[in-house]
């Protein structure tokens, strides 16, 4: 699989608190195809991923957002974690973003409590996504469709619901990138 990607460049967006494996995982996939992967994030430095409720490891940040544009990328890839899912979405830079990407059609790949970013930046309404369950009335209100399922691809959004669901979430992914016409 290796360079399947080659040329292709994606954004992860992350803050303090993101689940570890919904970050860590798909920056690997994405990498051992061929992608480059940058992690952006409010502040430059590291930033703190949790495994469930205990600390595990940092992260380097690549880019701050201020510093970054969406149109350098072709997808944008939002990791979960209760923590940095609550304090993401209210972050405008983040938002504008997502709905950059969104605009321009390319891959929203959304995992577990991901979805409030998307959520907060107003692009969820008619897109079919799954999300961890505690979130299905948010998506529902705003206007999306939630339903129980390992991973949902919806026209350029991919979401999953869990860490175990990686492996099928990656794989959506890095298919959908791999037909998607790179960057001019």
């Amino acid at each position: 699989m290796a360079n399947k990607l080659a040329g292709c460049k994606v954004a992860v967006l992350a803050v303090d608190g993101f689940e570890q494996a919904e970050l860590l995982e798909p920056k690997r996939a994405l990498m051992d195809a061929g992608a480059e992967v940058h992690v952006i994030s409010e502040k430059p430095g590291k930033i703190q991923g949790f495994k469930h409720v205990d600390k595990g490891e940092t992260v380097d940040v690549d880019v701050t957002f201020d510093k970054v544009s969406p149109d350098d990328y072709d997808a944008v890839v939002l990791p979960g974690g209760v923590v940095n899912s609550d304090a993401i979405r209210v972050i405008p830079e983040a938002q504008a973003f997502v709905r950059a990407v969104d605009g321009a059609s390319k891959p929203v790949a959304v995992i577990c409590h991901g979805g409030w970013l998307p959520i907060s930046a107003g692009i969820v309404k008619g897109h079919k996504m799954t999300s961890w369950p505690s979130l299905q009335d948010d998506i529902r209100n705003a206007g999306g469709t939630w339903v129980d399922a390992q991973v949902v691809e919806d026209g350029n959004f991919i979401t999953s619901r869990k860490p175990d669901d990686l492996p099928a979430f990656n794989r959506k992914l890095i298919e959908q990138l791999s037909s998607q016409p790179r960057r001019a």
